[in-house]
């Protein structure tokens, strides 16, 4: 384990050493995870459909779809074998003419304890055990959302929404480095009878995170004689980036067993990426989800995404490529005001894949509700 985060302890330096300011692929992409048991089950596919709390992530338009007074949303996640660790909780209310709706959001991808060993070898080859100290990399973000209806259309069966984010973004590299961003996210949803359409624009103004170091003078010195730069200021830049979305219903409202599915795809405007369309400006990524429910209490999604074109493992001259898709399954359950969202990500078709399971929480909450806990907290008080 301690080897393993060495490694990446390295490679968190050097990506930081090298980073100077431009712009470049692949920026923050801990934002691009996704959240929620219900979005990662159908493989991100969520532009059109998203209706919950988790919808200040995946298109804010659709907090307008919130019904109860309150509603609360957790998720933990991980990934590399336990090294990585993933984090999202929110809150989103309605306000009280419930034709808007505000959140907050907060997403935590971190690798902790890691081994800096920066001290931990002596000049004359040995080890000193008390120079080991630990130290976390994380990455955070915090997104402040708004929605409310939008009127576009005179005819009455196309309902529209449209919602913001106020994104900002703090990274932290144990006490050798930290960065601080903001950024602005945009989405619309409509609907029409069983159609339901969605866009959203990610970094629509592009966003900055600008980065400042820390390094004492024996850090510097290391530095200098494993001969790593010695970085001193730097940004990066990241460029606008699609989610476009559409779905049906395929079963009309009202129905015990309802049935709706999604296909939508990303647009990334910072350069050429491993994806099945893809130029030196633009990239395009399908994605595909399906989600069957009944009464609204049992559900059941699947998805496919990150389709790409690897090289043939059975080709010795590497040059036959195939293409490989990340499946994903998953299962929700709704029992009175809670809801819990199950996801089994990265099925990936490769000879090395990583599995992944992803379970979060939802809490609808009523004023009643509320009132209820609030007059439990008055009378605890009084009692002590």
């Amino acid at each position: 384990m301690k080897r393993t985060n060495s490694i990446l302890f390295f490679l968190l330096c050097f990506s930081i050493s090298k980073s100077k300011g431009q712009s470049r692929i692949y920026v923050n992409e801990y934002l691009n995870i996704g959240v929620g048991g219900r979005g990662l089950a159908m493989a991100g596919a969520q532009a059109a459909s998203t209706h919950d709390i988790t919808s200040g992530y995946w298109n804010p338009a659709g907090l307008m779809h919130i019904t109860s007074d309150l509603e609360i949303g957790l998720m933990h996640a991980e990934y590399f074998s336990g090294n990585a660790k993933y984090d999202y909780g929110a809150i989103v209310k309605p306000l009280k003419d419930k034709k808007r709706v505000v959140g907050i959001s907060f997403l935590r991808f971190a690798i902790d304890d890691i081994p800096n060993t920066i001290d931990y070898v002596q000049p004359d080859g040995s080890f000193d055990e008390s120079k080991l100290k630990s130290m976390s990399a994380a990455d955070y973000a915090f997104l402040l959302s708004y929605a409310q209806g939008l009127k576009i259309f005179k005819n009455k069966n196309i309902q529209t929404n449209i919602g913001g984010n106020a994104k900002i973004i703090y990274r932290n590299l144990g006490t050798m480095a930290n960065a601080w961003g903001f950024g602005i996210d945009l989405g619309i949803q409509a609907r029409y009878k069983q159609w339901l359409f969605g866009i959203m624009a990610k970094d629509i103004t592009t966003t900055y995170t600008a980065w400042s170091f820390h390094l004492t003078d024996e850090e510097k010195r290391v530095f200098y004689q494993t001969g790593n730069d010695i970085p001193v200021k730097s940004y990066e830049v990241m460029l606008p980036r699609f989610n476009f979305g559409i779905a049906r219903q395929f079963v009309k409202p009202g129905k015990s067993i309802q049935l709706l599915a999604e296909a939508g795809f990303d647009l990334t405007t910072d350069g050429h990426r491993n994806t099945l369309l893809a130029s030196s400006t633009f990239s395009l990524d399908p994605r595909l989800g399906i989600e069957a429910s009944y009464k609204n209490s049992i559900f059941l999604r699947a998805g496919v995404s990150n389709f790409q074109y690897v090289l043939d493992d059975k080709d010795t001259m590497n040059q036959k490529k195939r293409m490989i898709f990340q499946p994903s399954i998953g299962l929700g359950v709704k029992v009175s005001k809670l809801i819990i969202d199950y996801a089994f990500t990265s099925l990936q078709t490769q000879s090395n894949p990583l599995f992944t399971h992803i379970i979060s929480l939802r809490v609808l909450l009523d004023n009643q509700e509320l009132k209820k806990q609030k007059n439990k907290s008055a009378s605890s008080r009084t009692h002590h």
